[in-house]
C-alpha cells in the first residue's frame, strides 16, 4: 500500500512538511544518456498495514531501497537531479521520511539514519560518478541541522554527523567539521540536565537557571530588535492559559540575552513581559565557555521541573504545540 495514504489514515499527529529551496553540489553525467524518474516510494505489505509500529519499522528499513539501487545506471545527476530524481521531489520524500521517524520515536533514529547512510555509501562505491551520496548528505544535513529548517532535529542529525566524521569519503576538513557538529549536538541533549548558569536582571539581581522553580521552564535566548523574537513573545502572550500558568508556577520563562550591547538590551526592556525572568549573561560564559550551542537567535529550550531538556533548540511551531499540551 502507499506510504502517504497509510500514514494519513493511521496516524493522527501531523508534522509540517516544508521543502527548503537550497541546492547543493553534484557530479555531472552526459546529458544524452541521463534518465529521470519519480522518487520510488516504498509499499508496506498488507500483512503489516494494520500494525502501525511494524509498518513504521518496515518503512524505515526499506524506504531508500529503490532510490539507492546500485544496479541503476545512466541516471541524471546534476544540480537539479539527484540519482535521476528531481531535487524538489527528493526533498519532499526526505521530509516524509522524517515524519515517519518522528512518529516512530527517538529509539528509531540511529538505526534509520544508519540504513540510509549505508545505502548511499554503497552507491558511491559502486559508481563514483553518481551524486546520490553527496546530494543526499547535503539534503540531510540541511533538513536536520540548518537553523532555518522547520524540521531540524539534533537527535536525528547526531547519528549522521558521527558517521560522516569517520567517513573516508569525506576529506579531513569536512570530517573535522562533522566531528565538531557531533560535539555540539551532544551538549544539553534531550533527557539530560541542562547546563546551569547565572544571569543578571535589569536591576542587577543575580539569579541562576536552577534557582527558577516551576514545573516547566522555557529557556529563550533572544536579542533586542530581533523580529522573530518579538513574534515569539507576542505568540506566547496570546496563548490560552499562558499567564495563568506563570502565576501558578507551572511555567517560567527565562529570557536571556548573551551578547554585549547592553544599551540596546535596556532600551528593549518595555517589550519584555514583567512576569518573565528577563536577564543577560553578565559573565559572558554561555558563548565563551560554550555552555550552549546557540547557533542562531532565537533559540528555544523546554526544561522539566528537574531542568532536564525536553526540547532542544526547537522550531517555534513544535514548541508552541508542546506548550499548548502542557497548559
Amino acid at each position: 500500500m502507499n506510504l502517504c495514504g497509510r500514514l494519513g489514515n493511521g496516524l493522527t499527529a501531523l508534522l509540517a512538511v516544508l521543502v527548503l529551496g537550497m541546492t547543493g553540489a553534484c557530479k555531472e553525467k552526459p546529458a544524452e544518456k541521463a534518465q529521470v524518474r519519480a522518487f520510488p516510494s516504498v509499499s508496506v505489505p498488507s500483512v503489516l498495514s494494520e500494525d502501525i509500529a511494524r509498518a513504521q519499522e518496515f518503512t524505515l528499513k526499506h524506504y531508500w531501497d529503490r532510490f539507492a539501487d546500485t544496479s541503476l545506471h545512466h541516471l541524471r545527476c546534476d544540480s537539479l537531479y539527484i540519482g535521476g530524481v528531481a531535487k524538489e521531489d527528493l526533498e519532499q520524500a526526505f521530509a516524509n521520511w522524517l515524519y515517519v521517524m518522528t512518529e516512530a520515536g527517538p529509539a528509531s533514529y540511529d538505526k534509520a539514519v544508519g540504513v540510509l547512510y549505508d545505502k548511499i555509501v554503497l552507491c558511491e562505491k559502486a559508481d563514483s560518478s553518481s551524486n546520490i551520496y553527496e546530494g543526499t548528505v547535503e539534503v540531510a544535513c540541511r533538513y536536520f541541522y540548518d537553523p532555518n529548517s522547520p524540521l531540524r532535529d539534533e537527535e536525528m542529525y547526531l547519528p549522521l554527523c558521527q558517521r560522516l566524521a569517520e567517513s573516508p569519503l569525506q576529506d579531513s576538513l569536512h570530517r573535522a567539521k562533522y566531528a565538531k557538529d557531533a560535539a555540539n549536538c551532544s551538549l544539553n541533549r534531550i533527557g539530560t540536565k541542562a547546563a546551569d548558569f547565572a544571569f543578571s536582571d535589569k536591576n542587577g539581581r543575580i539569579r541562576t537557571l536552577y534557582s527558577i522553580k516551576a514545573d516547566w521552564t522555557l529557556l529563550f535566548f533572544s536579542n533586542p530588535g530581533c523580529h522573530a523574537c518579538k513574534d515569539i513573545i507576542e505568540h506566547l502572550k496570546a496563548m490560552k492559559g499562558f499567564n495563568e500558568s506563570i502565576a501558578a508556577k507551572k511555567l517560567a520563562i527565562v529570557n536571556v540575552y548573551i551578547d554585549e550591547d547592553m544599551t540596546g538590551w535596556y532600551d528593549y526592556m518595555p517589550y519584555y513581559p514583567e512576569n518573565w525572568y528577563n536577564g543577560y549573561d553578565h559573565n559572558l560564559v554561555i558563548r565563551t565557555d560554550h555552555l550552549y550551542d546557540v547557533r542562531a537567535i532565537p533559540s528555544l529550550y523546554l526544561l522539566d521541573k528537574e531542568k532536564k531538556v525536553v526540547l532542544k533548540d526547537a522550531p517555534e511551531d513544535r514548541m508552541y504545540h508542546q506548550l499548548s499540551q502542557l497548559l
